[in-house]
Order: C-alpha cells, then sequence, then structure tokens
C-alpha cells in the first residue's frame, strides 16, 4: 500500500546533477512469454541492457526468461519466488540498477504493448532533461470504453492531486526516471505496489519538485494480450491511492500553490 506521507517539496535546484548518463531498461514480467521474447531483444537493439524481473511468473515464462538472461550478458534477471505486483517488481529493478551505477532507467511492459520504436525518443528527452522523468502519452488503439473513461478519470484526480494539469497521462507504463532522485524517493515513501504504481510514483516525484517531460507514443490493446488488472481488488487500491494523495495534497497545498511551475510544457 502506498505511504499517506512523503517528504516536503523539495527545489529543483537542490536535487542531485547527472556526470554520467548511463541508461538501463527495466521491465516488469508476470506471465508473458511471448512478449517478452520480443520486447527484451528489440531493448538490446536500441542499446540499453535488459534488467528483467520475474514476479512470480509460472514456469513456462520462466524458462524463457532464464534463457534470455543466459544468452546475452546485457540481461540480468530478479526472479520473485510468488507474484507481488508490477510495483514492487519495478522498484526492485531499479534499486538493482542505481546499485550497479546506472544514472536513468526506463520502465516498459513486457506484453508488447508499448512501441519499441519510441525508445530513441524517450532517451533523447531524457538526455535533454537528466533530472526529468520522462512519460508517455498514450495514442491508444483498441482500448475499450471503460479504460477510457477510467483513464481520464485518474488523470483529472492527478491534476488535482499536484495542482497542475500539465500531465496528460499518468498511467502510461512507459517512461525514464532519474534514478538517484527517484531512489531517494522510494528510501523515505512506500509507494503502490501493483496498478497503482504507475500514478502514485508519478505524484510523488512531482511533489518533490521533478520535472516531468512527456513523449507521444502509440499503445495497441490488442484481446489476446491478457491484463492482469483484477477489476475488484484493483480498483479499491486504486481508489485508496487516491484518496491518500489528495490528503497529501491537502497537507503540501501552501507549497503547491506557491511553487514556480516545474513541469516542461514542451511537447515532444
Amino acid at each position: 500500500m502506498p505511504c499517506s506521507s512523503s517528504p516536503p517539496l523539495s527545489p529543483a535546484n537542490s536535487l542531485p546533477s547527472v556526470t554520467r548518463y548511463k541508461p538501463c531498461a527495466v521491465v516488469p514480467v508476470y506471465n508473458h512469454s511471448a512478449g517478452i521474447q520480443i520486447v527484451c531483444p528489440g531493448i538490446l537493439d536500441h542499446g540499453l541492457p535488459c534488467v528483467l524481473v520475474d514476479d512470480g511468473s509460472d514456469t513456462t515464462c520462466a524458462a524463457v526468461l532464464d534463457s534470455l538472461a543466459g544468452d546475452s550478458e546485457h540481461v540480468h534477471l530478479i526472479r520473485f519466488s510468488e507474484n507481488r505486483g508490477k510495483g514492487a517488481a519495478v522498484c526492485a529493478g531499479l534499486e538493482w540498477a542505481f546499485q550497479q551505477g546506472f544514472s536513468h532507467a526506463l520502465q516498459i511492459d513486457a506484453d508488447g504493448q508499448h512501441d519499441l520504436s519510441d525508445i530513441p525518443e524517450f532517451i533523447a528527452v531524457s538526455k535533454r532533461a537528466p533530472q526529468a522523468v520522462v512519460t508517455g502519452d498514450r495514442e491508444a488503439r483498441g482500448i475499450s470504453k471503460a479504460r477510457h473513461y477510467g483513464r481520464k478519470l485518474t488523470d483529472w484526480l492527478v491534476w488535482v492531486e499536484t495542482l497542475s494539469v500539465q500531465i496528460r497521462d499518468s498511467m502510461c507504463g512507459y517512461r525514464i526516471y532519474p534514478l538517484a532522485q527517484t531512489i531517494a524517493l522510494l528510501q523515505k515513501t512506500r509507494v503502490g505496489q501493483r496498478m497503482d504504481f504507475d500514478t502514485d510514483i508519478l505524484v510523488r516525484l512531482v511533489w518533490r519538485g521533478i520535472t516531468v517531460e512527456q513523449v507521444r507514443t502509440r499503445v495497441v490493446y490488442r484481446p489476446e494480450i491478457p491484463s492482469h488488472f483484477r477489476l475488484l481488488r484493483d480498483n479499491v487500491r486504486v481508489t485508496r491511492m487516491h484518496i491518500l494523495l489528495l490528503t497529501g495534497m491537502l497537507v503540501r497545498l501552501p507549497l503547491l500553490i506557491f511553487r514556480k511551475p516545474e513541469v516542461s510544457e514542451r511537447n515532444t
């Protein structure tokens, strides 16, 4: 569960500078044996080392991950014995990457719905703004009306929670984190561990003065790609997350009102 308290806002100029840009990719994997066989080589083709986090996958997917890690010295495998959730998997990958000296980490889904050809654009934007989190702004195809309106509701709540309308897509799991700043947050605050992760960590990074850059990207939802979203359980988690974030916003209200605009307005 996300923590109800976070450190106060920090000015952007107090954040650690990036002296060497060294990115990798972090991919949470839970029973996407077909998709990851496309995603992992695609990431390597773009010159990024790949950290696969096996979130308690079945034996078929686990075997695929073992093979991918065995075939390349640029693929590292972290394994959970049981499913802990997307957020827990991403956090484990980010922490490992930071310990290994990487400066930035590209988070991308294992199911193949994200457009790998956009990786160079994410990297280019991140290099121009190395202290920013670079997140995807999805042009979704095949999305259901329920998911569409759910996204719109969450984005509206995020505007309230950050007192900003700059974040166009708070739920996109295709993004680059500056690791020093992100790990500093994770060391202080427990963010959402499952489907509440992507929105929760983004809002809390903005609260800490991290700037946000956005890249327009294509996402394709296909019936053959299984969804791990559990309607009742995950909606309860997301609702709880927004209650905590709204409470946190009220605590930070004076700082949020009087801060200088930190979120870039540049369209990419």
